[in-house]
């Protein structure tokens, strides 16, 4: 078993929030996206990058928390970087990754990008998307995010930041299918999140 650090980034801060609680902004004055936390950390996200280096800690994840094309999602963007950069090539990314912006996380320094709303439509993965983006970065460099929460007695895949309920339920011959996309999984069980 190895121990895979995290990074969670929302509004510019290094945060452990409740993965459920997550709500995007509705404009005016209630602009800003918020969430219930456990803990905002006083440092930022390459002060715990350079910890994990220095202990050997291979393969974590820095989370953007907020939506792409917001302000907060710049003030996130940047601070993730700064994680990326002082940990090149030993920390995976996460948040608003698509084809048209993969190749720029990785060349900032992740080694792998972390998927999951863009590869989903109506409910239902969508290979060309999926297709497209092993084409773009190699299937070596995907990391999918199927992060669920349980409905009836299943358990679904949650995208959107863990808020929208997908029709794909996470079982064995889902993870067998998707093996030739991805390099690794992630999977949280959202519920319990935080």
């Amino acid at each position: 078993m190895r121990f895979r650090p995290c990074i969670d980034i929302h509004n510019g801060k290094v945060k452990q929030i409740v993965g459920g609680s997550l709500k995007d902004g509705t404009g005016g004055s209630d602009s800003v996206s918020t969430a219930s936390e456990n803990f905002v950390s006083e440092h930022g996200a390459d002060h715990f990058a350079t910890l994990y280096k220095e202990h050997d800690l291979f393969g974590g994840h820095v989370i953007l928390l907020n939506k792409a094309g917001t302000p907060e999602y710049e003030a996130t963007k940047a601070e993730a970087f700064k994680a990326l950069g002082a940990y090149r090539s030993g920390l995976s990314v996460g948040g608003g990754i698509t084809t048209d912006n993969a190749r720029e996380f990785l060349d900032a320094g992740a080694y792998a990008v972390i998927v999951t709303s863009y590869v989903f439509r109506d409910g239902i993965i969508d290979y060309e998307r999926l297709d497209a983006l092993r084409n773009t970065v190699g299937r070596e460099h995907i990391i999918l995010d199927l992060s669920c929460r349980r409905r009836d007695d299943a358990y679904y895949i949650v995208t959107d930041r863990w808020q929208k309920f997908t029709d794909t339920v996470l079982d064995a011959s889902l993870l067998k299918k998707l093996e030739e996309y991805s390099c690794e999984y992630l999977i949280h069980a959202v519920d319990v999140e935080g």
